[in-house]
This record gives C-alpha cells, sequence and structure tokens, in this order.
C-alpha cells in the first residue's frame, strides 16, 4: 500500500517560514534540527520538542551544512567552507571555494560514511558549468561536471551507490561508489521526470527533482521542487509513493526523530506568486510527518 493510501497528518514543525529552507539535518544528541535560509544567509536550528528556533547570520549564501565529528558545523557557503560553532557563534574557514564565487555557489552536499564531504554547486547563469567536489583532508577535489544545478545527493544503505541530481534537466543519476577510496564509476541515468510545457499549468505539473535522503530499505525519497509533493523511489528507480504536500516548493527531506521516522521537509516561498501564498500559509515552514520505514542517521564530517 503506498503512503498516499495510507492515512498520515503532514504539520508544521514550526511556523516562522524560511525564504528558501534547505539542507535540512538531525542532531541525535540534540534531538534537533538544522537547516539553512539559503538567501537570508542563516543557519537555523528546531528543536521541535519546545518550538525553540535560533539562527546565526552568515556572510554569503549557504548551500548545505554538516555535523563535524567532535561538534560543530560545517557550512558550504559561497565564498568557501566554514566551521560554525553552535555555542558561541564562532566563524573559522576550513577551504577557499574551489570555483568562482562571482558565477557559482555551493549547493546540496553531505558526508559520505568515511567523513569526507560530497558537495555540489549551482551555476548563477543557469549554463552546465556546475559540478561536484568532494573534500578530505583540507582540501576540495572535482569529481563530476557538467549539470546546472547540484541537488540530491545520498548514499544507499551498503554504501556501493552514490545518487545525485540535476534538478534542472529532471534527471536524477547513479554512480557506483567505492566507500573506501571515495572513487566513482560511470554516472547512469536513474530517474527522469517530464519538464514544464510553456503552457502547462503547474497544477498539471510533477515538479523538478531536489534533494534527497534514503531510507534503510534503500529507497530514495526526494523533494518534487514546485511539483507539490515528495516521491519514494526503488532501488531500481520506480515510484512506490507518491505524497502530496500542502505547499508547491518542498526542497529537501531528512529523518529524525528518536527512532528516525519522522520525515521532515524543507520548503520555499521566496518569488512565488502573492495568491499562491495565500493559499499555502505553511510555504517556507519546515514541515514533518511520521512514516513506516526509519531512515539512515546522518553522517558525520572528520576534519
Amino acid at each position: 500500500m503506498s503512503i498516499s493510501e495510507t492515512p498520515y497528518s503532514i504539520e508544521p514543525a514550526g511556523l516562522q517560514p524560511a525564504s528558501l529552507g534547505e539542507s535540512p539535518v538531525w542532531h541525535a544528541a540534540e534531538q534537533a534540527l538544522y537547516y539553512v535560509d539559503i538567501p537570508e544567509r542563516q543557519v537555523l536550528r528546531l528543536h521541535p520538542a519546545s518550538g525553540e528556533l535560533r539562527h546565526w547570520q552568515l556572510d554569503s549564501e549557504p548551500g548545505c551544512i554538516a555535523l563535524i565529528e567532535g561538534g560543530g558545523l560545517a557550512v558550504a557557503q559561497r565564498n568557501g567552507l566554514w566551521c560554525l560553532n553552535p555555542e558561541d557563534g564562532s566563524h573559522r574557514p576550513l577551504a577557499p571555494a574551489p570555483f568562482d564565487s562571482g558565477r557559482q555557489r555551493f549547493n546540496d552536499g553531505k558526508p559520505d560514511a568515511q567523513g569526507r564531504l560530497w558537495v555540489g554547486t549551482i551555476d548563477d547563469a543557469r549554463q552546465p558549468a556546475a559540478g561536484l567536489y568532494r573534500y578530505a583532508q583540507g582540501q576540495f577535489q572535482s569529481m563530476a561536471e557538467g549539470i546546472v544545478t547540484s541537488n540530491g545527493l545520498a548514499w544507499s544503505p551498503d554504501q556501493r551507490t552514490l545518487y545525485w541530481s540535476d534538478t534542472k534537466a529532471h534527471e536524477i543519476y547513479r554512480f557506483s561508489f567505492d566507500a573506501t577510496s571515495g572513487g566513482l564509476g560511470e554516472r547512469q541515468l536513474f530517474a527522469s521526470f517530464p519538464a514544464r510545457a510553456p503552457d502547462q499549468s503547474l497544477e498539471s505539473y510533477g515538479g523538478r527533482p531536489d534533494g534527497a535522503a534514503v531510507d534503510v530499505e534503500g529507497c530514495y525519497w526526494v523533494a518534487m521542487f514546485e511539483g507539490q509533493r515528495l516521491l519514494r523511489l526503488s532501488p531500481q528507480g520506480q515510484v512506490l509513493q507518491e505524497m502530496r504536500l500542502p505547499v508547491r516548493c518542498p526542497t529537501m527531506p531528512c529523518f529524525g526523530g528518536p527512532d528516525l521516522r519522522t520525515l521532515y521537509i524543507t520548503t520555499a516561498r521566496e518569488k512565488r506568486p502573492a495568491e499562491e501564498l495565500a493559499a499555502q500559509p505553511w510555504a517556507g515552514c519546515v514541515l514533518h510527518v511520521r512514516v513506516e520505514v526509519p531512515g539512515l542517521p546522518a553522517n558525520l564530517l572528520r576534519i
């Protein structure tokens, strides 16, 4: 039975909206959700149990964050990779951006199980000049290229497959992954979705793949930006479940809660029509919903 046929309740985890919420990460020790608001240049922390929300202001746009082994957050910003200490707000550089920050910025990223950070970029001119980088031992290395909007990073539970997407192309890819060396095999198409036709209504458009997370059964949960839905794909790329959402633009899911069965979903409201925002007051809020299959815990970056 698909989730769309099973009773479920989607609610906001907090009522303060972000302009463009992204990169949710569950901190198990704190039982808190960290995420970013890209255009507002903020890192945020939400305690779902109390509703407490705190933010840290940055000097350039954050594309993603990662928990650091031993404490702190890695923040991949337009102007490089930084370490943020949430306790005192201190902010120190880890590495410069490996690209022209006047043309690109970091976007979606996560550590692998061995503690290396994988982070992609987005090209401001919407040209296929963005790519995927691996950060280890203080340096970035280019691992893949030739896309517009890097998104959808996730690993299979056995760490043998790396998923990556180009939101602009409406495509999700997969690579064979060598967990020991961090090497990638040939890029293969995992799933693709129809682009929106010039005269097509938003109501009939299924959206384009944005951020993603993998559950313990190896299924890939992907936020379909402008499609007002999440999809759960099998390891073979078939759509198993569809979850309709109360907002047009989900950006990324992650698993959290004590049992990793609460799905948190960041969303966006920037550049949306006024009539849409009036009809969808939760746009920009973090949503949450209980699911049957738990997710994988967040990997930690080793620096």
